[in-house]
């Protein structure tokens, strides 16, 4: 992948001395790597936990960004971290998933942003929630800010998965369809919380065309204070960076027009179908009203959904998928029914 092409940010999830800022600011300069980020401020689950070396850390960012030429990065989580932060010249911040989370905390940050210059990068809020991420952007952007930048980071989930936070890449694709402008990167660091995994999705996110990667990067992860699981090498990142396999769209629509062809076609035909089937649905509802019969049959229902699911299983087809889309059909079924008697 050519790094000069995309927008790559990196360095330690946490700066934790001078030493090893300066150390990791220079081997990922020397890399080509051009934004070099750090929090100062660590929102830890539990107290006791390292939580950041605040202030002064911003001295060490400042000397990497004038020894090596690079930008830097911070988190901020409040007004007194962002005037900090103004004060020392950072080129970007960040707002964490915690804080996009709530409105009201993006709201009092947006309001100190007015009338300043600087890059707000807003990562995705800890819930699969595409509308309070955009509202988050939203908020940025009408303080006046015009470099904003999306960061996906994954998602939260009581349930177990491969990853740290599930990807759910569905949701930052649709993000970025209804923002087709906004800048969009991956966060392969917290989605995977291993080291091991962090190529893979950086293979996926450019796959799926984002425009760079914003990955944590440690001159020694396996001391680190914070998350040294998900952290890498400054050479392994470059490494990783330079091994990816970057497609070129003219390559892309040679491969996937005579299938997109197809899909389109059998969507048309889902949909008309689909039609077909609202108005069975509707002449159901007058026999119904007519008889004084229940709109809403449950016994009916659950043979229906047990016997779609199966049908669906042998077509390969996955239960909770077949699922979701029978209950979605059934919802509209009965609204249509329900309209009979208006």
């Amino acid at each position: 992948m050519d790094i000069e092409k995309h927008m790559i940010v990196a360095g330690p999830c946490a700066a934790e001395s001078r030493d090893q800022v300066i150390k990791t600011a220079e081997e990922l300069a020397a890399g080509g790597i051009r934004i070099f980020r750090a929090g100062l401020w660590k929102p830890r689950t539990k107290p006791g936990e390292f939580e950041g070396v605040g202030v002064e850390g911003l001295g060490w960012l400042s000397e990497a960004k004038s020894r090596f030429g690079l930008k830097i990065a911070t988190e901020v989580a409040s007004v007194e971290h962002l005037k900090a932060v103004l004060a020392a010249d950072v080129d970007y911040i960040w707002l964490g998933a915690r804080t996009v989370t709530n409105p009201f905390a993006v709201q009092t940050i947006a309001d100190a942003l007015k009338g300043v210059k600087i890059g707000v990068m807003v990562k995705n809020p800890i819930n699969p929630d595409v509308n309070l991420w955009l509202g988050a952007i939203e908020r940025v952007e009408n303080a006046g800010i015009e470099n904003v930048i999306a960061i996906h980071r994954g998602f939260s989930s009581y349930e177990q998965h491969t990853y740290r936070n599930n990807p759910l890449w569905a949701i930052p694709i649709e993000l970025k369809r209804k923002r087709p402008s906004i800048t969009l990167l991956c966060d392969p660091s917290h989605i995977s919380g291993r080291r091991e995994l962090v190529a893979p999705l950086c293979q996926q996110a450019l796959q799926l065309n984002y425009d760079g990667f914003f990955i944590e990067a440690h001159c020694c992860p396996e001391h680190a204070l914070t998350d040294s699981r998900q952290q890498v090498l400054p050479s392994e990142l470059i490494s990783i960076l330079d091994n990816l396999d970057e497609k070129t769209n003219k390559e892309l629509s040679q491969n996937v027009n005579f299938f997109r062809d197809k899909i389109d076609e059998i969507d048309r035909r889902i949909l008309e179908l689909l039609s077909e089937r609202m108005d069975i649905s509707q002449e159901i509802g007058k026999v119904k009203i007519q008889s004084n019969a229940p709109l809403f049959q449950g016994d009916r229902y659950n043979k229906m959904l047990e016997d779609r699911i199966e049908i669906g299983r042998q077509l390969g087809l996955s239960s909770d998928f077949v699922e979701q889309i029978v209950r979605k059909v059934h919802e509209e079924s009965l609204k249509k029914q329900l309209d009979l008697n208006e």
